[in-house]
């Protein structure tokens, strides 16, 4: 993993240097989370720490191994998993000797045979932003949400744009309508998300809490003083 200094993709953003190091503060940031009836998801899977590419801007290439992915990457997110981690979100990189076509997000090696089966996790997956340029640039956004449905992705995220969330909703209901998604893959992801929703008593209703964010602000720059 390149060192703070070496990688100005993630840099800071990240937990730590070393896989200990990583888990350890992961894990317990996310524990913390879960105590306060908070979702956790842990990212990005298998790993950003030795891109050079902005996942933003372009798509970025790892040319390791699954054995040297086990050995580095993925130990935090095992540790995750194993910690109860309840969701995890797919990057948008392109593992070459794993997958040399799709990238992690639209993987099925990766995520149905690398995450769910080898590292045993059925909790929710979502993707990294689809409008990022690691996607937009290279695909068609609602094919590419297709894809990274039925290599099972249950969550597609769009963060930009009404017209791209219009294509991807759209994309995905003319998929499962032509039988290119089945209404199984469909089931498995809703019942991930209940299931999870269920966890954090989380429901449809509507409510209404007067906070004041001036306070919250306030109290998060006492702490950083």
């Amino acid at each position: 993993i390149k060192r703070f200094s070496e990688n100005h993709v993630v840099g800071d953003r990240a937990f730590g240097e070393n896989k200990d190091d990583v888990s350890k503060y992961a894990i317990e940031y996310m524990k913390q989370l879960q105590q306060n009836n908070i979702i956790s998801v842990i990212k990005h899977f298998p790993g950003h720490g030795d891109t050079d590419v902005d996942s933003h801007y372009g798509l970025p290439l790892v040319e390791k191994s699954l054995a040297e992915l086990k050995e580095l990457e993925l130990m935090p997110f095992e540790n995750a998993i194993k910690a109860g981690a309840d969701a995890i979100m797919i990057s948008h990189i392109l593992l070459t000797k794993i997958d040399s076509e799709n990238p992690a997000t639209m993987s099925k090696e990766v995520i149905t045979n690398v995450l769910r089966e080898n590292m045993e996790f059925d909790g929710v997956v979502i993707t990294d932003d689809m409008t990022m340029g690691a996607i937009i640039e290279n695909y068609d956004i609602g094919e590419a949400s297709v894809k990274s449905i039925n290599a099972g992705a249950d969550i597609i995220l769009v963060c930009h744009g009404y017209e791209n969330e219009l294509n991807v909703i759209n994309s995905i209901k003319n998929a499962v309508k032509n039988n290119i998604i089945s209404e199984e893959r469909i089931n498995e992801s809703v019942y991930r998300i209940l299931k999870l929703k269920e966890k954090y008593k989380i429901t449809n209703e509507n409510i209404e809490i007067n906070t004041d964010v001036s306070n919250i602000n306030k109290r998060i720059e006492n702490i950083f003083d």
